[in-house]
């Protein structure tokens, strides 16, 4: 049986306190023993050696140490002491090794920040006394005293409760506070929400009104906020994203296609009978050769500049792969409460009974609406101050919105001093109402009563009650939670008034609606998500009503779609949810591991889902989820500190912003390994094919290595620069299972590979079977021919996989890094080839300015080729 349905008694006697006196010291530590201490337990934690292994044991990884070592015995077996590829593979590896290691242990963090938010006192009665004691040394058994602006710090049943409400929104999603009974009393069989459990206070939440006594019935890990740690600690491990899955499946491939290409290459060189160590030599270097050594490090620079760019638009990126995983985001899966909206309750709509008036609360507050709000603003218990030289103000939410409506005309203090509060009775929960007396202007005296409207309405005896119904109903179907507001005037005070004298004979005075307003950015966002093909999906701690209200209002919620609460989730297996969960867009009432639920149903529906939230219970879900956001304002250290992604201004809006740019990241990547592939591939249709027709290996290893860093090596660090030349966000998002060369992309490299292949052996056709200017026909200078061309038909196609459209209608002010450094590799090439020292050490020969008229023509021929081919079918050029 849960706490919240058992006797009081029965805890008593388990307990074995005496509630007027505490425990006693033996029986705390015996208490301490039985149940534990009031503290989070920390994940076990990993050793360097160990994380460092781990970030080893991945298939891109091994693929690059096992090229650093071919690297590496090529050049002994070579003689030529040249290491610089295999040192620059190693410095990738450890790269990326320290950028893994540094983006660790989020969930060690996630607990910390777990620990230091109960790092506070607390007040309990022990030995016949009330002691203040660290908070972590609360044990079950105790009896915590509750005051007015505290902290709870653990989980505990109300003894007594005088007016209390609690705060709860970190825990329950729920944005008002909650009026708490010790009397409520739950059966043994009942399903009750912790929102509803109104006998209990828990750890993590705050006393907002009143003050009480409660007996703590779990403490640590086993209270609420301890059960959210264990899912963090757990139940929730960081899966690949999208794309270091499909780079995984691509050095897989990669790796079948060095390896088969290595093999074609030995078989052929044996059986033409050339030299062992040469054709050794070659078969290793082209398999380093196919390997792209520089996609990783381009990679991360990609992603790297992206973090900046996010940053930029308020989005602190925590884990560098978030940013792609933004880009094939699918479906948003949003918290409601300071989220999508303010998180700050106001007065929306108010009518009055004076004059039949309804009126929305904006900018301009009506003369009707002044007289309903300003009543409301002076019976509250609101206190306003000013720290720092902003207004603070300290109350309940709903009596703040009254204050916030009224002072669009007229400060309180004003109010209150033209209608001095002379005398009061306090809201109580059983009578849900308050009322406070002042006197008028006028020299009489107005009682004023608010509270909840089947309270009131029959207390009216002065109003259209009829009509008062009929707009009670039309707020509540609008999701406003309704206070309304009487008055009763009288000339002199009673020598010995009564809370019944004040609040008989009642006035209607009019009807406020009020509500968590959505931030004003909230539905422009979603509608821009949709036009990307993305789902927006509210998943709250409050009522469906209201929740179902707000997403009407911002566009989540669309005909068609459902609305369903925690309760009924629970009833669902998973394979029935996975049934029905694209037809839901609101889940309510709903606890930490619903959430976790509906984040893993999407993922099993192939869906990639990005959660937002702010509060501790958020925080399972946003670990579970392909990415999870967090709000930097608003959001509790838990929150942030389980995310990936935090928002600095809590704009909803920011999400879209950051899925555009994480698109932008994804297109980059894919132009790295069109240009990367294209040349890579081209190498291996060269060697094969010269091979084949018995000219011997069109390139030695150093030709090959030279391509790899500097051809590709330095115009590829440019495109990590690359901005987006098309608008990425008309586009669906990309399918978690689709292959990186979806789109065509597959089509543009098997074009550009077999283009700059013939154009190569087209090369050393010339080279070994004309005489040229004089210069005779032979190896050598098919070989030299064969390396410029392809070295710079490599550094050309940068400018070819840049855009869908013509490489010649792209500015340079667009990328102008990427210019520079085309240049820069083109000056290398030709400097190699045409300096004597240098040349020798490639195995180059001069050539005369014919052959160079023939190597300038071959290599502007595959972008003359493409330039016809973007023209004649664009899409299959798409990026």
């Amino acid at each position: 049986m849960e706490k919240y349905q058992t006797n009081l008694e029965d805890l008593f006697t388990e307990y074995k306190v005496d509630t007027n006196a505490g425990l006693t010291d033996s029986q705390v530590t015996a208490q301490r023993d039985a149940h534990g201490s009031n503290t989070f337990e920390a994940g076990k934690s990993e050793p360097l050696w160990r994380k460092i292994l781990r970030s080893l044991n991945d298939v891109a990884t091994i693929i690059l140490l096992i090229a650093a070592v071919i690297s590496f015995i090529t050049a002994i077996m070579e003689g030529t002491g040249n290491y610089f590829e295999s040192l620059l593979i190693i410095g990738i590896v450890i790269i990326n090794t320290t950028l893994s290691i540094v983006q660790e242990g989020r969930a060690e963090n996630s607990l910390a920040a777990l620990q230091n938010l109960n790092r506070s006192q607390a007040k309990v009665m022990r030995n016949g006394k009330t002691e203040l004691i660290d908070a972590d040394d609360v044990v079950v058994g105790d009896i915590m005293v509750i005051d007015n602006g505290s902290s709870i710090p653990a989980d505990a049943r109300l003894l007594e409760a005088v007016e209390l409400q609690v705060e709860e929104s970190a825990l329950t999603g729920e944005s008002e506070p909650v009026q708490k009974d010790e009397n409520a009393t739950f059966e043994a069989g009942d399903d009750v929400d912790l929102g509803e459990r109104i006998n209990m206070v828990y750890r993590g939440t705050a006393v907002v009104n009143g003050h009480g006594r409660a007996v703590v019935t779990a403490v640590g890990m086993q209270t609420e906020m301890g059960i959210i740690a264990g899912l963090l600690n757990n139940e929730t491990k960081t899966p690949l994203t999208p794309l270091q899955m499909r780079l995984v499946q691509l050095g897989k491939n990669i790796t079948w296609i060095a390896l088969a290409a290595a093999a074609i290459v030995m078989a052929l060189g044996l059986y033409q009978g050339m030299d062992l160590m040469h054709i050794f030599l070659t078969a290793v270097s082209l398999a380093v050769a196919v390997v792209p050594e520089t996609l990783a490090v381009i990679v991360t620079m990609t992603l790297a500049l992206g973090v900046q760019k996010m940053a930029k638009k308020n989005a602190i990126i925590r884990r560098l792969p978030a940013v792609e995983t933004l880009g094939t985001t699918s479906v948003i899966a949003s918290d409601k409460t300071g989220t999508l909206t303010q998180n700050k309750m106001t007065a929306r709509e108010v009518w009055s009974a004076l004059d039949d008036t309804l009126s929305e609360v904006e900018d301009d507050v009506s003369d009707s609406a002044f007289e309903v709000l300003f009543r409301g603003a002076i019976s509250t218990n609101v206190e306003v101050s000013t720290v720092d030289g902003e207004t603070r103000y300290d109350g309940l939410p709903t009596e703040i919105a009254l204050v916030h409506g009224a002072e669009k005309v007229k400060s309180r203090k004003q109010l209150l001093e033209e209608w001095p509060l002379v005398d009061q009775v306090p809201f109580n929960s059983t009578k849900k109402r308050m009322t406070t007396v002042h006197k008028r202007p006028d020299g009489g005296y107005i009682a004023i009563t608010k509270g909840a409207f089947d309270v009131l309405l029959p207390m009216i005896e002065d109003g259209d009650k009829q009509r008062a119904e009929e707009v009670n109903a039309t707020f509540g179907k609008n999701a406003l939670r309704v206070l309304t507001i009487t008055q009763k005037t009288f000339d002199e005070m009673p020598a010995d008034p009564t809370p019944d004298f004040y609040e008989s004979h009642l006035k209607l005075v009019g009807l406020v609606g009020i509500i968590d307003p959505p931030r004003p950015e909230s539905a422009p966002a979603v509608e821009k998500a949709r036009e990307a093909g993305i789902k927006t999906v509210m998943i709250t701690g409050d009522h469906l009503e209201t929740a179902s209200a707000i997403a009407r209002e911002i566009g989540i919620m669309q005909p068609g779609d459902k609305g369903m609460t925690g309760h009924e989730l629970s009833q669902l297996t998973d394979d029935q949810l996975d049934e029905r969960v694209r037809d839901y867009s609101v889940y309510a009432r709903v606890t930490p591991t619903d959430k976790i639920r509906i984040v893993k149903s999407w993922q099993r529906q192939d869906a990639v889902i990005a959660m937002t939230g702010d509060g501790v219970n958020d925080a399972p879900a946003l670990k579970a989820a392909d990415v999870g956001i967090s709000m930097g304002e608003t959001g509790t250290d838990v929150a942030r500190n389980a995310s990936d992604i935090i928002l600095t201004d809590d704009n909803f809006a920011t999400i879209v912003d950051t899925v555009s740019e994480g698109r932008g990241v994804y297109v980059k990547v894919r132009k790295t390994i069109n240009f990367l592939l294209s040349a890579n591939l081209s190498e291996i249709f060269v060697i094969i094919i010269a091979m084949l027709l018995g000219w011997g290996s069109p390139l030695l290893p150093v030709h090959l290595l030279f391509i790899n860093l500097v051809s590709d090596g330095l115009p590829g660090f440019a495109l990590s620069r690359e901005p987006m030349l098309t608008d990425v966000m008309h586009d669906k998002p990309m399918s978690k299972d689709a292959s990186l060369f979806e789109g065509g992309l597959r089509k543009q490299i098997a074009i550009g590979a077999t283009l700059f292949a013939i154009v190569a052996l087209l090369a050393m056709w010339f080279g070994r079977s004309f005489t040229i200017s004089g210069l005779a026909p032979s190896h050598e200078v098919g070989q030299t021919m064969a390396f410029v061309v392809l070295s710079l038909t490599s550094i050309v196609h940068v400018f070819n996989i840049r855009s869908a459209k013509s490489a010649f209608s792209i500015k340079y002010a667009a990328n102008p890094t990427l210019v520079n450094m085309a240049l820069l590799a083109g000056a290398i090439t030709l400097v190699v080839a045409l300096v004597p020292f240098l040349a020798g050490l490639f195995g180059l020969v001069p050539l005369t300015l014919t052959h160079w008229l023939i190597i300038a023509a071959l290599t502007a021929a595959p972008t003359v080729v493409m330039e016809v081919l973007k023209m004649v079918m664009p899409n299959n050029f798409r990026v």
